[in-house]
């Protein structure tokens, strides 16, 4: 998924700059937190180097997406599914799940939701020429939401299973959307890739032997119930809010038919601001984060473009203990590539403070 801040190519500045940091026995041998996990990139990395990685998000589409990558830790049977097509008893997983996609991708489409209120001949869609998704893959994530929450209700399928079924259609759906990476807004012709049936394809597990934990939670209430040993933290930096950003992606994992509003029919959630995105609350917000937070080493993922200056962040994390930081340039995110940027590229920077016992 594109998405905004997305640090899969810095995740090996990342890790050697973590790794320089903590204790040689710490590295693959730790608690990792990664509460501000996006799309789960971030902690899917970590786990794979076996660390125990807890995982949060406020969003709840990046919730289902960390439910899967984070959460998930084990082969899924779907033999469950056997209910529904008994002609499955007898099939391997790899063969159960085979079918299952092929029968949602064959779902035929309807016209729900999504369909109505972000497809230019639905029924509101219309009324704003709103170019979301075409029609046809519109109605096609309709039916195959609806019929995600009927074996969820049914216990079709167990809470892992329906986890990676609602992850795959999140992945799928943002494929074939009509936008410049983002949902803020749409584009007035069709792309090339917004053209394309949505197909849903298998997304891998990632296994380990430990005890992964996901969250949805404000991250500044959930930083006095949570205690590990690497803190990582990656805040938004600027006034562009995921929650308007991906406000479309957000309606098809809860699928609850929300009140919208404007010419883009964003969700009239107010309660999904992020503080770390407006400049009048981001120093407080992270100045108690930091001060709450029970970790023995805490990383900050921030670049140079970012609402909280250097030496602010610089004074509230030594407050806890010995800081530094580590830098690297880097390609700086694009939702446009035709619109003009100042810069093209960015410097980030890994701050880090091991805390006074």
């Amino acid at each position: 998924m594109n998405y905004i801040g997305s640090k899969l190519s810095l995740l090996p500045f990342i890790e050697e700059s973590i790794e320089k940091v903590i204790p040689k026995d710490l590295i693959g041998n730790s608690i990792f937190c990664d509460l501000f996990a996006g799309t789960g990139i971030v902690g899917s990395y970590f786990k794979k180097k076996d660390y125990t990685v807890y995982s949060n998000d406020i969003q709840y589409y990046s919730y289902v997406l960390i439910k899967h990558f984070i959460e998930n830790n084990e082969p899924l049977d779907f033999y469950s599914l056997t209910r529904l097509f008994p002609e499955l008893k007898g099939a391997t997983p790899e063969e159960r799940l085979s079918f299952i996609l092929l029968h949602l991708n064959h779902l035929e489409g309807e016209e729900g939701f999504i369909y109505n209120h972000y497809c230019v001949t639905g029924e509101e869609g219309s009324k704003f020429s709103r170019r979301y998704f075409t029609d046809e893959n519109g109605k096609k994530c309709d039916a195959i939401r609806k019929e995600l929450e009927i074996w969820k209700k049914n216990a079709y399928v167990s809470e892992n299973e329906y986890f990676y079924f609602l992850a795959i259609l999140l992945e799928s759906i943002d494929k074939v959307a009509n936008t410049a990476s983002v949902y803020e807004a749409f584009l007035k012709d069709y792309k090339k890739t917004a053209l394309k049936p949505i197909t849903l394809k298998p997304l891998d597990i990632i296994i380990n032997d430990k005890h992964n934990k996901v969250f949805n939670e404000d991250i500044n209430t959930l930083i006095s119930t949570i205690q590990g040993d690497i803190l990582y933290l990656d805040p938004p930096y600027n006034r562009r809010q995921y929650a308007s950003n991906y406000h479309i992606l957000e309606t098809i994992a809860k699928y609850d038919t929300p009140e919208i509003t404007g010419k883009t029919g964003i969700r009239k959630e107010p309660e999904k601001k992020s503080l770390y995105c407006s400049k009048v609350k981001a120093t407080d917000a992270f100045d108690h984060l930091i001060q709450q937070a029970k970790f023995k080493y805490i990383f900050l993922s921030y670049n140079d473009e970012g609402i909280i200056p250097l030496d602010t962040i610089e004074s509230i994390m030594s407050k806890r203990g010995k800081y530094g930081r580590f830098e690297q340039s880097y390609r700086r995110y694009k939702a446009d590539n035709n619109r003009k940027y100042a810069k093209d590229d960015t410097i980030e920077y890994l701050h880090y403070v091991i805390v006074d016992q």
